[in-house]
């Protein structure tokens, strides 16, 4: 069978290729081994979001008397919050079948492995191969949780986000290793509903990605919360012999501390799917676990495309997305079915969110990172306790902090931790995007009473105008 597109992977980068390239007026397949959508969609962005939401729910039911509000005898079913999240990922992928059929691209379900020069042969579950041809490949077979060789997995008491996802109950103590998005929005949900949880962190603070003034507050907040954190530290090794788990933990000073759960989640990052899929036979270049490409996601070898989680950006789903759409239009433009070349990614301007609570949400430059790269910077921080909207929600945690070059008013970096904030973070992206000024920020009304004036009121700050601090 022959295409003119051979997708591998549907996940939030390889289903947008497959679209847009459709869109474009190429015959496209995709090539799907397990579940449509990927892993974001059926294990990772989608499904945690509907956990961290029951979870949310539940500590807003028991604090609903601060509201004015009594609701006696609340209990969380941790069965039916599972439930709950599969179902929102069984519809969603449903949604992706909905759109392949829309766009009329064939859906191939199998392991897929380039097999020479615009061949890819699949392999169904059942063993039996095809091998399908096509002028263009797009690589977009994402990545999986991180395994160490002092933490292997087992599924049942050490388990990755997968197992963590659909545990079949709800365990009462957790110990989670790793503070990235993976690590604290586990430990959020998990400790909402009951479960004792620990955080042990290599670095020394939690979401180490962030700026500092982010790990800190999230940090108090989650002390707040009840969940232990324990920074600069390591797990050295772990017996599973018993009914839990005991891991052995190496602190800062060289002292070892042994501690105690039902479960070890590792949440020590995502490595790359890249193995077996042909790359070496074709002379396809990697480096460090990632597939080397260009600016518009071409690999060392013509017509073959790798974008997403397997390739060197951020391992997000939107930047997944963009890079899919993005090779989709340059081979259209060198088919000339598209008039323009697109516009490559800024990886600079990409922007991160954390679905905790309080959320976290951040894009450019930290503090640390301007000033090491010579800016001489004016900072401005807007408290949500100042915030009238924060207050009548009784959501008040939280910052917004922006980072502007003092020479010219340019945004270079915005950081906030609070309710929502990952739906106010958008703003600062496309303003960096247009290079708009602080001067600029200042002029333009925003909406009272609304959590988005902190990105105003913060900005307002660094130049000595706050109206509201």
């Amino acid at each position: 069978m022959s295409y003119d597109l051979i997708v591998i992977g549907s996940g939030p980068g390889g289903y947008p290729a497959a679209i847009r390239a459709s869109q474009l007026g190429f015959k496209v397949a995709m090539i799907e081994k397990e579940s449509l959508g990927g892993i974001c969609l059926n294990w990772g962005c989608i499904p945690t979001k509907a956990l961290l939401k029951s979870a949310q729910v539940y500590e807003y039911m028991k604090h609903s008397a601060d509201y004015g509000i009594n609701a006696t005898g609340v209990q969380a079913d941790f069965g039916a919050v599972v439930k709950r999240s599969r179902g929102v990922a069984d519809k969603m992928s449903k949604g992706v079948q909905f759109l392949m059929r829309k766009n009329k691209i064939e859906v191939i379900m199998g392991y897929g492995k380039i097999a020479g020069k615009g061949k890819v042969e699949v392999t169904a579950a059942d063993g039996s191969k095809q091998v399908i041809e096509s002028k263009y490949i797009v690589i977009a077979t994402g990545g999986r949780s991180r395994e160490l060789p002092n933490l292997k997995q087992d599924g049942k008491k050490v388990i990755g986000y997968r197992e963590a996802m659909v545990l079949p109950t709800q365990p009462k103590s957790m110990i989670i290793v790793g503070s990235g998005a993976i690590g604290v929005e586990f430990a959020y949900v998990y400790n909402s509903m009951g479960t004792k949880v620990t955080i042990v962190e290599f670095m020394p603070r939690i979401v180490p990605v962030e700026d500092e003034d982010i790990s800190k507050e999230l940090e108090k907040q989650y002390k707040k919360q009840g969940v232990e954190i324990m920074t600069n530290s390591s797990v050295e090794s772990l017996d599973t012999t018993g009914a839990g788990v005991k891991a052995l933990v190496k602190k800062q000073d060289g002292s070892t501390v042994v501690l105690e759960a039902d479960i070890v989640l590792s949440a020590v990052g995502v490595i790359s799917n890249i193995e077996n899929i042909g790359l070496e036979q074709n002379g396809i270049t990697t480096d460090k676990g990632k597939i080397i490409v260009d600016k518009y996601q071409q690999t060392s070898v013509q017509g073959i495309y790798a974008i997403g989680d397997c390739s060197p950006g951020q391992a997000l789903a939107h930047v997944a997305a963009k890079e899919g759409i993005n090779a989709a239009e340059h081979m259209a433009y060198l088919e000339k079915k598209h008039h323009h070349l697109p516009e490559p990614l800024d990886y600079n301007n990409i922007p991160g969110c954390t679905y905790c609570t309080p959320e976290i949400s951040s894009v450019g430059y930290t503090e640390v990172a301007a000033k090491a790269a010579g800016y001489d910077v004016k900072i401005g921080k807007f408290p949500f306790m100042a915030s009238g909207k924060a207050s009548a929600a009784g959501n008040t945690d939280g910052f917004v902090k922006v980072i502007y070059d003092a020479k010219y008013g340019e945004l270079l970096g915005c950081h906030m931790i609070g309710t929502n904030v990952t739906e106010m973070i958008a703003e600062a992206v496309v303003a960096r995007k247009l290079e708009t000024t602080a001067h600029e920020i200042l002029n333009a009304v925003h909406p009272h009473p609304t959590m988005s004036e902190g990105f105003k009121e913060a900005t307002a700050a660094a130049y000595g105008e706050a109206i509201d601090i």
